[in-house]
């Protein structure tokens, strides 16, 4: 269907692909991974035209209709969002106006061969129309937005009072509903819940028939999408037939074979190399040295991919606090809204949080989990009852606003460095080599720095303080499958209580164990960890 052939790309100095070939095949559902800059994005670009390679040929018919979501979903105003979600099926729209047309034209007189140009015409219009969903494309937006999280009352809503995040929702119902061939999907569940990344993993299961080409984040999301992972890396692309802890698996066995075969090698040419010295000034032995020597030009090397380093930090040891972490009393929220009225988040929660849990908190988008982690953590204000801490109690919290609080003008190693004023440089470097921050990289100033990294800064700083009760609003957002793993790590090597708000599944699912969950506007307790929670529930739905 798209096929990349030995794809040559540079950027200034830098060579990007060097001969790399893919294939996204009829029907298929790729994963495509690679650690950051190695040139995903630049593989959608090249797919939907808007780059060009410098060498090598990209051949996709003419007719192959490709969806791209990104996350640079534009400008978005004048319309409501169920008009902005089908303004983008606009082709489709216009097929109907030609049948419309088409039909009254059949409805007049006409001489039989010009009647039937009409009909075949007409047929494969309708065809087009049929297979890009025209029949039902309101149905379908709706159903699409309901599934991304829009109730009913706001798709008539203003798509500009929308936030970012709920616009990168808008944008995605737009690239669906036009159901392409092909589908290229840029992270798409960085600003999903988990209820709207399930809906979207059955979505893609049961209603897309067409072929998948998708980066994404979410490990369990990738191993319930794809079946092929293509990952892009030292400027080549590497195919794998399987999911991602397929992929992850066959990796690790791969490098072991090329080590193995590298080592085997090199002790090769040290042999031949050791003949050639010894013997090279020996005329008896010239024709041997001779061949050697051109057996040796002959060989083609095997050269190392460089490896992702993870370096390991010792994180210091916090204080001990008592063994109730604290206690939610008849904990109760409402928010003023703007016209004045009253709107209750949650009542009458109750429950107690012990040392040394990691404890999730989980509910459909909008239940009030990060409004309760605001305050538990001192950030807003409880309408009824209390939040009573217990002994010896260092909260450190973690949101998407923290990010806010550092200074753009410093660089990485100086944002560290400000809670650990006293430390050595060693120890330091070794802490921001920890979130993957190495070598030049901890002179990068914030400014300049993605999201991601962002997070792995304050996440650095907040694990570098010795505090024993974390409390997490989505310590994931923007995070790669990679450093979600030295998060992962870091938490699980925590010595003191966590509690957690979190949409990705395998993250909750290998540290918690304990789930408080919020459900209008009350909270229910599971003593048990996600994987119990979720079986749980799936009792109650049945």
């Amino acid at each position: 269907m798209i096929h990349l052939n030995n794809i040559y790309k540079q950027y200034g100095s830098h060579v990007l692909f060097q001969d790399a070939s893919l294939q996204v095949l009829p029907q298929s559902r790729n994963g495509l991974v690679g650690p950051n800059g190695a040139g995903k994005t630049s593989v959608f670009r090249l797919i939907t035209g808007e780059e060009e390679p410098d060498k090598g040929d990209i051949s996709c018919s003419k007719k192959t209709v490709v969806g791209y979501f990104s996350q640079d979903v534009g400008e978005m105003a004048g319309r409501s969002v169920l008009e902005e979600v089908m303004s983008a099926a606009g082709e489709v729209v216009e097929l109907g106006r030609q049948m419309r047309e088409m039909e009254a034209q059949m409805s007049e007189p006409m001489d039989d061969a010009v009647l039937a140009d009409l009909l075949e015409t007409y047929g494969k219009v309708t065809d087009i129309f049929e297979h890009r969903g025209g029949y039902d494309l309101d149905s379908r937006s709706k159903a699409i937005l309901s599934g991304l999280g829009f109730s009913e009352q706001e798709f008539s809503l203003p798509v500009e009072t929308y936030s970012g995040g709920w616009k990168m929702r808008i944008a995605l119902a737009k690239i669906l509903i036009i159901n392409p061939d092909v589908l290229l999907l840029d992270e798409p569940t960085n600003h999903l819940d988990i209820e709207s990344i399930l809906w979207l993993e059955e979505w893609l299961a049961s209603e897309y028939k067409g072929a998948l080409l998708m980066t994404c984040h979410d490990r369990d999301f990738m191993n319930r999408i794809v079946s092929r992972v293509i990952e892009i890396a030292n400027g080549q692309a590497t195919t794998y037939n399987g999911d991602y802890d397929f992929y992850q698996r066959e990796c690790e066995i791969r490098r072991e074979q090329l080590v193995a075969s590298y080592r085997r090698q090199q002790e090769m040419l040290a042999k031949e190399e050791e003949f050639i010295a010894k013997f090279a000034a020996r005329v008896s032995h010239a024709a041997q040295v001779q061949s050697r020597i051109k057996k040796l030009e002959k060989i083609e090397r095997i050269v190392l991919p460089p490896e992702q380093k993870v370096m390991k930090f010792n994180f210091p040891v916090p204080h001990r606090s008592g063994e109730d972490v604290l206690h939610l009393k008849n904990l109760g929220k409402e928010w003023q809204t703007a016209e004045g009225s009253v709107k209750p988040v949650f009542s009458g929660l109750n429950g107690t949080i012990r040392r040394l849990e990691k404890i999730a908190l989980v509910g459909v988008n909008g239940a009030g989990k990060s409004t309760l982690l605001k305050v538990i953590t001192g950030r807003a204000e409880a309408s009824a009852g209390e939040v009573v801490m217990g002994a010896g109690v260092s909260i450190g919290y973690f949101s998407q606003h923290s990010m806010d609080t550092l200074h753009p003008d410093h660089t990485v190693f100086e944002a560290v460095q400000e809670v650990l004023p006293l430390e050595n440089i060693g120890v330091i470097r070794n802490l921001c080599a920890a979130f993957l921050f190495q070598g030049d990289d901890i002179d990068k100033r914030i400014s300049t720095l993605s999201g991601g990294e962002k997070s792995r800064v304050v996440i650095a700083k907040l694990l570098a303080r010795p505090l024993n009760f974390l409390v997490l609003d989505e310590p994931t957002n923007h995070l790669d499958i990679l450093s979600r793993g030295v998060l992962l790590n870091a938490l699980k090597a925590f010595e003191g209580t966590i509690l957690l708000v979190s949409h990705d599944r395998h993250f909750l699912r290998s540290l918690v164990n304990r789930v408080f969950e919020i459900d209008h506007g009350e909270m229910r307790i599971y003593e048990g960890d996600y994987d119990y929670y979720l079986g749980e529930v799936a009792g109650l739905v049945h």
